[in-house]
């Protein structure tokens, strides 16, 4: 019988279950679960700072395996047959319905009302639908994708990758733009890769602890600073000392505190343009100045809410192609086994490690 990480409700430990097989539907699968990923969100979700989350669940939305089961017919994006033992990760995003106002008018697919996710807004009453198991339920619809290359380089990337590539998108980067990342976590990393490769002449990063800053120098990163020894004057001389004095092409808020939101817009030049990421659960309200912050500054201010097929298609191509693999191949992961997951979590939401997974590979007497 498959073993789930299972978070039974908001503030609770991490346990593991026994969870029965799922009965296929036609045009599902079954996935046999080799890595699954512990970010940011599985932090929030243990802590009940997310809406709408139907506990009990088993958490993990980026997940790679193999196909144990296939019962019909489950497509790639470019008609292919997935068949059995094939290597396949998955899009977390399901359901998205492609006939609402925000699907078919707003082209907004990520607002879509009918949108569901893998491992967060998919609960255990609907079976075996987060990677923190020795199987995922695929239903019908499933968005996979094959991978064929290194398990570890994709995983090295993650939510994270499409979350940064969609950033990036919604940003607008131009070449020789100097751009600034505020956050070293996994997604401010890739959000330096993402933008050095679309063209940024400099990227500069402000984060912490000093391990993830030497990771974001690593990624390509001109310039670092640690925002535990400075205050935000000193933040905005360092950004102006660095970018002639006007602030940052482009900024990207990668934080997840209220206060990164507001010292975005101070950080980014007169008419440049600030993409905010990193508010993905409610950190509270923060104070701004309309005219000074943003008015006078000619801003332009973008939100950018999770991401969509083309952004997780587009970052699997990236990180498993041979040429572009090597940012990711050096990137430090951390494996745990399902009865540590507890472990996990407190890793990452202490940024001890920058890419912590779960290794499902346990046994039944663990129970």
């Amino acid at each position: 019988m498959p073993i789930a990480a299972v978070i039974p409700t908001p503030n609770a430990p991490v346990e593991l279950q026994e969870v029965p097989f799922p009965e296929l539907e036609s045009n599902s699968a079954l996935l046999t679960v080799e890595l699954s990923e512990v970010c940011g969100t599985d932090v929030h979700l243990q802590r009940g700072l997310l809406r709408g989350v139907p506990y009990p669940l088993v958490p993990g939305h980026v997940s790679i395996g193999t196909l144990e089961k296939v019962r019909g017919e489950v497509l790639d994006v470019n008609g292919r047959a997935f068949k059995e033992g094939d290597r396949v990760t998955f899009l977390d995003v399901h359901k998205t319905c492609n006939a609402c106002w925000y699907c078919l008018v707003a082209k907004a697919t990520t607002r879509c009302p009918q949108r569901k996710v893998y491992g967060i807004t998919y609960g255990l009453d609907d079976g075996l639908c987060g990677g923190w198991a020795s199987h995922v339920y695929l239903k019908p619809g499933t968005r996979c994708i094959a991978v064929d290359t290194s398990v570890t380089t994709f995983m090295a990337g993650g939510c994270a990758l499409p979350t940064a590539l969609h950033a990036i998108e919604r940003g607008e980067i131009r070449l020789g733009d100097v751009v600034l990342v505020l956050g070293s976590g996994p997604v401010g990393i890739n959000a330096i890769l993402m933008a050095r490769m679309s063209g940024a002449l400099r990227v500069l990063c402000i984060g912490a602890p000093n391990s993830r800053l030497d990771a974001a120098l690593e990624a390509g990163a001109s310039a670092v600073l640690n925002i535990e020894s400075n205050d935000e004057e000193a933040r905005l001389d360092w950004v102006r000392q660095q970018t002639s004095g006007r602030g940052a092409d482009v900024t990207i808020e990668v934080a997840g505190v209220a206060e990164a939101v507001v010292q975005a817009m101070k950080f980014t030049r007169d008419a440049g343009r600030v993409v905010i990421v990193g508010q993905y659960t409610d950190h509270g309200t923060v104070e701004i100045n309309p005219h000074l912050d943003l008015n006078k500054k000619h801003l332009d201010v973008r939100g950018c809410w999770g991401s969509d097929f083309s952004h997780f298609y587009r970052g699997v191509q990236i990180v498993t192609e041979p040429s572009r693999q090597s940012p990711w191949e050096q990137m430090k992961l951390t494996k745990f086994v399902l009865a540590d997951a507890n472990e996990a979590l407190e890793q990452v939401a202490s940024g001890k490690v920058l890419k912590a997974l779960i290794d499902p590979a346990t046994m039944s007497d663990m129970l």
